[in-house]
């Protein structure tokens, strides 16, 4: 397992049982036998990690910066960066039908690979080494935030106008769920009472979708 040795490397940490990293790089394409659950427990170890050290780094950042701050931090696109600086693509178990279509850099895939080997060091180690695996990948990143330089995502800044106007929050709603189990499109509806119709966006995620259609509904209220 020469490339497990050199992915080690490249995460700063080397397994004992290297079959968990192994698990952890293996996406639902190859089987039953898949990353999904590492995933989920890796998921919920980076929202710990980085939420504890914004807390430990920012005494006087609200509760609602500090949510803002972490969520860039965790979300989708950031996570699918630092995978990239890791090199994870190169080592990735994809079925065929995803090694055709370029899995190896697809953003949801590789965040998701990387949430599962944050699970798999946790279970392979203990709490403190996973969190300081996070922290080192996470180091300049962490150092250069700055909270009230921090954009608001379009989901928050829409519901912040809205409230301001005092007027009912906006609502989401998923109208539709095409493509496989592989590769979803969510189409979502958001409403706002401001508009009379509610505008649509499609993406490959329920969040960002629902993100889209924000964006769009800012940029007619901003008109």
């Amino acid at each position: 397992m020469q490339n497990l040795k050199h992915l080690m490397h490249n995460i700063g940490y080397s397994f004992k049982n290297e079959a968990l990293l192994h698990a952890a790089i293996t996406h639902r394409s190859m089987g039953i036998n898949n990353n999904e659950r590492l995933e989920f427990l890796g998921d919920a170890i980076l929202n710990f990690t980085i939420g504890a050290e914004l807390f430990k780094r920012f005494q006087t950042a609200r509760e609602g910066v500090l949510t803002r701050l972490r969520s860039q931090l965790v979300r989708g696109e950031m996570l699918a960066e630092v995978a990239k600086e890791l090199r994870l693509g190169d080592y990735l178990r994809l079925g065929m039908g995803e090694l055709k279509s370029g899995g190896h850099q697809r953003t949801s895939i590789l965040s998701d690979a990387l949430e599962a080997i944050i699970g798999a060091i946790y279970i392979d180690a203990d709490i403190m080494t996973c969190s300081g695996c996070v922290l080192r990948w996470y180091t300049t990143r962490l150092e250069t935030m700055v909270p009230s330089e921090l954009p608001k995502d379009p989901k928050t800044e829409l519901q912040e106008w809205m409230q301001a106007k005092h007027c009912p929050l906006p609502e989401y709603q998923v109208i539709d769920i095409t493509g496989d189990t592989q590769n979803p499109l969510f189409r979502v509806s958001c409403r706002v009472s401001v508009l009379a119709d509610p505008i649509e966006a499609v993406a490959s995620s329920r969040r960002q979708a629902e993100q889209l259609a924000a964006e769009s509904i800012l940029k007619v209220l901003y008109v």
